[in-house]
């Protein structure tokens, strides 16, 4: 968008210069607002995913406030920040957790709206659910409708109340707001792309839901395939459920029964919602944990979590579930039994000790809770060192999962050649980044570029026969081709003209 100096580039984004119409245009469009204020860098390319995690913690403390109950809010948005995977999920340049706090914008304000009657309220909400609709798509008016109309109908019941409520939920300038943001984009992206409403609403929404869509390029797995992920995202919060053992306190209970019917609503809804689609992705489900965070922590409150008798349950929990994983990988080691490409320790030596270290760490952390005035803040021990061993391994397998340090070695010792990439750009596609431009691609078999190439075929596109011709010209030339790649790349013709000069992580360069 920055560099192309047309317009019609920020009505449709575009993936390695080719039309990507798959996702609406909102991330884009702050993320060249970030590297236009701060230049390209890392940072600034995680800037919007982080400043939207933040996002949810302050909406998290303002309910909080707004509902005088300021701890549950600290708590809630205290569990959701330090979750392991909502920690890994704040620095990938991805849509989700954009949608992630545009929907708990819209669906806090909604709230708001449908229990204090503000018409201010009604708008916030409508400004929120139209940045949603342009940071992933009609999902996040989905399910919006879906958490409000089953929250109403809970509420209301079936008659005129429920009617009287959704009505009140139609206000025009609410409405007109809404409009004004979804509006213009999906008009404009429409006129200059023809096909744009068969492959954004049709294929993107409809036939993704049913896993017809095409390419076909997300998991499909079973009805319960995110249950496991919701304790992975949240961990090791989500094993505080024992903590609601604990009897409940009346008067705190009292005043919170429809905030914790809706926020069960608002994470339940969505999780099964997901579950029922066939096309499914581990990251989707970071738009509910707001919700879930917040209900767990108001709670956990209304049971008194200090008390030194139920505050220690979660860490023994954990402590139980490290020995019990460690136990399971003792008994199996064939299951893990293998090196590991990033170092000399053995998988299976590696799961142990951390099994071990969660075992001892939630077993600490239950003694310390008990003892310290700090409470529930012993357990931070838990996401800090998980965290810091998260961002150990991370950093220790960049050369199998990024392509820095590729970026930097072609950059040092192929300049002035030009790069190409064999077949899947999804293989590396953060080296555009690195390298400022975009790869040119020979026999392409990338899903991500699919419709883009049918819709603008692009010259950085090539078959096999023109990249012959290109090699035989004797120009100066680097490809980059993955390990799984290499005997198909062998195979070919031009394969013989030229030398292979690299081998980093799973990517060899082969230059002329």
């Amino acid at each position: 968008m920055l560099v192309s100096h047309d317009w019609r580039h920020w009505v449709i984004p575009h993936l390695n210069g080719l039309p990507y119409l798959e996702k609406p245009p909102l991330l884009y469009w702050l993320t060249a607002l970030s590297f236009s204020l701060f230049g390209l860098a890392e940072w600034s390319a995680r800037l919007v995913p982080a400043i939207s995690a933040l996002s949810c913690v302050a909406m998290m403390l303002r309910l909080g406030n707004a509902i005088q109950r300021p701890r549950a809010g600290r708590l809630g948005a205290f569990m959701f920040i330090t979750g392991l995977g909502v920690s890994i999920m704040s620095r990938l340049l991805m849509f989700d957790m954009l949608l992630a706090a545009c929907l708990t914008g819209a669906l806090f304000s909604g709230y708001r709206y449908l229990t204090e009657g503000n018409p201010a309220q009604l708008r916030w909400s409508m400004l929120w659910l139209g940045l949603g609709i342009l940071s992933k798509g009609l999902v996040a008016l989905l399910l919006y409708l879906l958490v409000v109309g089953v929250f109403l109908l809970s509420i209301a019941g079936l008659g005129s109340a429920l009617f009287r409520a959704a009505a009140g939920m139609l206000r025009p300038d609410a409405l007109a707001l809404l409009l004004a943001i979804v509006l213009p984009w999906h008009i404009a992206a429409s006129l200059a792309e023809p096909l744009f409403p068969w492959l954004y609403f049709v294929n993107e929404h409809v036939l993704r839901f049913l896993g017809k869509r095409e390419p076909h390029d997300y998991y499909n797995g079973p009805f319960w395939y995110y249950l496991p992920r919701v304790m992975l995202y949240l961990f090791p919060w989500p094993l505080f459920v024992l903590g609601l053992l604990g009897r409940q306190q009346p008067l705190l209970a009292a005043g919170t029964a429809t905030l914790r019917r809706f926020l069960f609503v608002a994470w339940l809804l969505p999780l099964l919602f997901f579950s029922l689609s066939q096309a499914k992705a581990n990251y989707y489900l970071v738009v509910v944990m707001p919700f879930a965070a917040l209900h767990l922590a108001i709670a956990l409150e209304n049971r008194g979590l200090q008390r030194p008798a139920v505050i220690s349950w979660p860490g023994y929990a954990i402590a139980v579930l490290g020995a019990a994983l460690c136990l399971a990988g003792w008994l199996r080691p064939a299951l893990t039994d293998k090196p590991l490409q990033i170092s000399d320790v053995s998988l299976h030596t590696l799961l142990l000790a951390v099994f071990a270290a969660i075992g001892l760490l939630g077993f600490l952390c239950s003694l310390l809770a008990r003892r310290l005035t700090a409470g529930m803040g012993a357990y931070l021990m838990l996401p800090m060192v998980l965290g810091a061993f998260t961002y150990s391994v991370v950093m220790a397998m960049q050369p199998l999962e990024t392509a820095k340090p590729l970026a930097q070695w072609l950059q040092r010792e192929a300049s002035g050649h030009e790069v190409y990439l064999y077949r899947n750009f999804e293989d590396i596609s953060s080296l555009p980044f690195y390298l400022e431009q975009p790869l040119h691609i020979v026999d392409s078999r990338s899903r991500d570029l699919l419709w883009g190439n049918r819709l603008k075929p692009s010259s950085l596109m090539c078959s096999d026969n023109e990249f012959n011709a290109i090699v035989q010209s004797r120009k100066k030339i680097a490809i980059i081709v993955m390990d799984r790649h290499l005997q198909a790349f062998r195979a070919r013709p031009y394969a013989a003209r030229l030398q292979e000069r690299k081998h980093i992580g799973r990517l060899t360069v082969f230059m002329d």
